[in-house]
């Protein structure tokens, strides 16, 4: 048993040791404290709540509202009506009742609901006659009076809890960094997403600093501890991931990362040469050891949104940029986006459009060597409407090179082992199956790249090899048996999108959500720039 499940069944029972205590002081049997959900009945009874009130701690989210607002009421039944009381009947639940129902001088006043609610009555009934030296009277007697700062306060509190909670089980903010997505989900969408719909993710995590993700921002350095940790649990699904279904993840590879202020990279970027390619000072730095490595646990990995092209048990291959799953082409996103080389007649182009036609800056590369030609990532309305400024524009497909000479690297692309596969590129890739719960599947020195990272990193065996042979926790195998399902999640924009030709295979407990809808969008994640205002408030599954 894990040690979180220790901790709960060691704090219910402190909580029920003193519930009788305090249910002793309040005139009821204390037997009743030490009952499950005869507790909280009868506890929602003393404090003026109807007995029904209970149900409520049934509820998953709703019962941490339920049993705070359970604590502070009934500390306040005793007369308690400090910001302090209320802060320690919270975090402190079991151990201040027990203070109560042990101290003889503290006393049980009644139900504090009904009493508070009567009070107000007498107030507002004072102000209606007009007598303002009976209100006066009241407000400078009113046990239950709350300064402007601790109202303040408590609002504050509340909000950033009730936030904190709500994003982390229900609806998180997302927005778009990069052109991945393009032109299905632009840079600067602003989106919200779902965490019920594919199966609410419980938190691996639990000491963090409310509200953020993985680092904190203009200060820099992780937003959470590692320590305490809890084994994630998934709960059912409203719906199924489906073919093309957008999906946000986090990133499989991300557990081991050197973060820069533009982005983070994984060790494999720096092993394949990615790194030193896109920058080479970033890359001098990690091997001088003067860039630390970062690990992360699972839910405090960066957020990625892809298409999902694969579902467990799939095969999939792309063939000349065609996907095809189980043999057969699959369906292609209707904005789908590749890079071409567009040779314009004259040094003079007017770009002015582009923007217009959802070609960001990114996505629109120059050519040094030659100023009237430029690499750019279109989908095809966008490529009819650059060939439609005039009819003299070449448009080629870019053909990404396959010899070392121009820096090809097959070992790039996953599973990194162009010895066994390929060698590949992202526009022919594959075959590959894609990893089914339950399936059982042979494995051996040729084969085991392919799987290598499931088996020792996301199933946590312990995965060694020896005399050639694969050993998993210690015993020689030749097959192996998966726990979890795999997704295989490729960007819309098919030359510009690390995914997973990139680092492989997402496994399901890495599903954070469904994107549901846009709620605002940047012009190329600029305010300068303008807003989008045609994709403000519509569905971010555009297929």
């Amino acid at each position: 048993m894990s040690w979180f499940a220790w901790m709960m069944i060691i704090g219910y029972v402190l909580l029920s040791v003193s519930l009788y205590k305090v249910f002793e002081k309040a005139g009821e049997a204390g037997w009743k404290g030490l009952v499950p959900g005869l507790n909280f009945v009868v506890w929602s009874k003393l404090v003026g709540r109807p007995a029904w009130w209970a149900v409520w701690m049934l509820v998953p989210i709703v019962n941490v509202f339920i049993y705070s607002g359970l604590a502070v009421d009934m500390v306040r039944s005793f007369g308690k009506y400090r910001f302090l009381d209320s802060f320690l009947a919270v975090v402190g639940t079991p151990f201040y009742f027990f203070f109560l129902g042990t101290r003889p001088e503290e006393k049980y006043l009644g139900p504090t609901i009904p009493a508070e609610k009567a009070y107000a009555a007498k107030l507002a009934e004072a102000q209606e006659k007009g007598s303002k030296r009976q209100y006066e009277k009241l407000m400078r007697e009113n046990p239950y009076k709350k300064g402007q700062s601790r109202e303040w306060a408590e609002a504050i509190i509340f909000a950033v809890f009730a936030a904190a909670l709500i994003r982390l089980f229900l609806i998180e903010a997302y927005v778009i960094p990069t052109s991945s997505m393009e032109g299905s989900l632009m840079v600067g969408d602003f989106l919200f997403v779902s965490k019920a719909h594919y199966g609410i993710r419980t938190p691996k995590t639990v000491a963090m600093i409310p509200l953020l993700h993985n680092v904190v921002p203009k200060f820099g350095g992780e937003s959470y501890w590692e320590k305490p940790s809890l084994k994630p649990v998934r709960l059912p699904a409203l719906e199924e991931i489906e073919h093309n279904s957008p999906v946000v993840f986090n990133l499989p590879a991300g557990d081991s990362v050197y973060i820069f202020p533009d982005r983070t990279w994984t060790v494999d970027d720096v092993r394949y040469g990615m790194v030193r390619d896109a920058n080479p000072r970033y890359d001098q730095i990690i091997k001088s050891g003067a860039k630390d490595l970062v690990t992360r646990p699972l839910d405090k990995r960066d957020h990625y949104i892809k298409r999902c092209v694969g579902l467990p048990g799939d095969t999939l291959q792309v063939i000349d940029r065609q996907v095809h799953i189980n043999g057969k082409p699959a369906e292609n996103p209707t904005n789908m986006q590749f890079l071409y080389v567009v040779t314009f007649p004259t040094t003079t182009i007017n770009e002015q459009p582009f923007a217009d036609w959802g070609i960001s800056e990114e996505d629109n590369i120059r050519d040094e060597r030659a100023p009237n030609v430029r690499y750019i990532f279109m989908s095809a309305e966008q490529k009819e409407n650059v060939q439609g400024m005039d009819p003299n524009i070449k448009i080629e497909n870019y053909e990404f090179p396959t010899d070392a000479s121009r820096g090809y690297n097959p070992d790039r692309l996953y599973p990194h082992d162009s010895k066994n596969y390929g060698p590949w590129t992202v526009d022919n890739y594959g075959p590959i199956w894609i990893p089914k719960k339950g399936i059982t599947v042979p494995i051996n020195m040729q084969n085991i790249n392919m799987f290598r990272r499931i088996i020792g990193v996301y199933e946590e065996n312990d995965l060694s090899f020896a005399n050639g042979q694969i050993l998993i926790n210690g015993e020689v195998a030749t097959e192996y048996t998966f726990k979890m399902n795999y997704y295989w999640m490729m960007g819309d924009n098919r030359h510009n999108s690390e995914d997973s030709r990139v680092w492989g295979f997402v496994p399901d407990d890495h599903i954070v959500g469904k994107p549901l809808f846009i709620w605002f969008s940047l012009k190329e994640g600029s305010i300068a720039k303008g807003v989008n205002w045609s994709r403000v408030f519509s569905s971010a599954d555009k297929r």
